[in-house]
């Protein structure tokens, strides 16, 4: 392991470096030069609010809004007012130093600078992440700034000299940073590459739904691994030691990795056979609702009242699923009806399929029909069946709908809706009275009641004497 520092060393770099200072800065035209710059920031910061209000105002400009590119750049012109403001200062000075012959060489530092920053800026604005974009400008502007001011070489090998060994391999701490710069703007290529790659595959209307995912899926896999590859390459990994890292991971999936890996092999399977696909209607246990998005380890189901539901894929492969949509969008719903027994069923049925008919729904072709499906206790018992062709917008709503008609036709034309019925029979005994409660029906307990009458002529008959 190498030696980072010792306090000789420390104390000469200090030395050095009050010398640089002596010698460098704490120069009369350097001072100037500094305190011109100083000045110049004040009216930049004065300035800054009226031209932000203009550079805004070309937001308005419908024709460079057009493109996505354009809105975002000119969404941040207005941020960069106050430098461009104060560059534009600056290189004002710097053309009066040379005028007057006198030294600019701070000034043409600074105006560097600012102008990096601009043109970064600027820049990193076709990046769509907020985030990603604003460290990419400032990692961008770190390295431009080291390299304008000359000490990009001596940065390097400072953090280049700072390295410890473990058996042959060697780690620095510029490999470190070179290693995490090249792995974010590689990922970063990868992701915006299969991001323009998923948007062409999805215009290609020949494939189905299921298969651009796939492809999408499996492109965005393939570009990830290479650029982790490359950037591992850019260290100096040997890759062939990846397959010692490939038993690890075959060791881990085997111990514990077996639900991920599952899901991730569910996820394909399910794209391949295109059992499901976005836009799907399906029922899983009592989730119901339409397929948003078809995930590696997951596939999003959002229900009506707009919860999303992250179902695992192992569960879309060994449970049962019901899919309403899978190789038509028609669906047929039954709605229960009772009417009362004294009520003509035929005139029912009619109301009962204009009632369903009404619907705005409901299909024409096939039209509503209406079954007897048998005689309850209490009701007449009726069955509605009618098709949709649009799941997706729910069962509630158009069951409400077709209900509330028949119940409109129903109080229309009298007829009348069942309800439990009881009859209480008074009967005196030798004892106290008994409060008998039967149930009102047509005869299915008049065998009872004919073996209870029996039973009772029994007990009043003379019994034999027994010896």
């Amino acid at each position: 392991m190498e030696q980072f520092w010792n306090p000789d060393q420390l104390v000469t770099w200090f030395e050095q470096t009050i010398i640089w200072v002596e010698t460098n800065i704490l120069l009369i035209p350097i001072l100037l030069q500094i305190a011109a710059c100083m000045v110049a920031v004040i009216p930049a910061y004065l300035l800054r609010g009226v031209v932000a209000r203009q550079l805004a105002r070309l937001q308005n400009w419908r024709a460079l809004l057009h493109y996505a590119g354009f809105r975002r750049l000119i969404a941040v012109l207005p941020n960069l007012a106050f430098p461009v403001i104060l560059v534009l200062l600056i290189w004002l000075i710097d053309a009066i130093a040379i005028q007057a012959d006198y030294p600019h060489n701070v000034l043409r530092l600074v105006a560097s600078l600012l102008n990096a920053w601009i043109v970064i800026r600027l820049g990193t604005t076709m990046v769509n992440d907020p985030v990603w974009a604003r460290s990419i400008a400032i990692m961008a502007w770190g390295l431009a700034a080291l390299n304008i001011v000359g000490w990009l070489e001596p940065t390097i090998e400072l953090l280049d000299s700072l390295a410890l060994h473990i058996g042959q391999f060697r780690v620095s701490v510029f490999g470190i940073v070179k290693a995490m710069l090249s792995l974010a703007i590689l990922l970063w290529v990868a992701s915006f590459a299969s991001r323009l790659f998923e948007q062409r595959i999805q215009k290609v209307h020949r494939l189905t739904p299921s298969i651009q995912v796939l492809m999408a899926k499996l492109l965005k896999l393939v570009l990830l691994s290479i650029a982790v590859l490359f950037a591992l390459s850019t260290i100096g990994v040997d890759l062939t030691a990846l397959a010692v890292f490939g038993g690890a991971i075959g060791v881990g999936i085997g111990l514990g990795l077996q639900r991920i890996v599952a899901n991730l092999i569910s996820g394909v399977i399910l794209l391949l056979d295109r059992s499901i696909k976005p836009g799907d209607v399906i029922a899983v246990g009592e989730t119901f609702g339409w397929i948003q998005s078809l995930g590696a380890r997951y596939t999003a189901v959002r229900t009506r009242d707009g919860t999303d539901f992250l179902i695992p894929n192992e569960d879309l492969i060994t449970t049962q699923v019901e899919n309403w949509s899978h190789t038509d969008v028609k669906l047929r719903l039954k709605v229960p009806v009772g009417i009362a027994y004294h009520c003509d069923p035929h005139f029912a049925i009619t109301l009962c399929n204009e009632a369903a008919a009404k619907a705005t729904r409901v299909l024409e072709n096939p039209g509503p029909n209406t079954l007897l499906r048998g005689f309850g206790d209490n009701s007449v018992d009726l069955e509605i069946r009618f098709w949709i062709n649009d799941p997706q917008n729910g069962r509630g709503n158009i069951i409400s709908e077709v209900l509330l008609n028949v119940w409109d036709s129903f109080k229309e034309h009298d007829i009348e809706l069942p309800f439990p019925q009881r009859d209480l029979h008074l009967r005196s005994t030798d004892g106290p009275v008994q409060i008998e409660l039967t149930r009102k029906d047509t005869g299915i307990n008049k065998e009872k009641e004919k073996e209870k009458e029996k039973n009772k002529d029994n007990a009043k008959a003379p019994q034999p004497d027994t010896p």
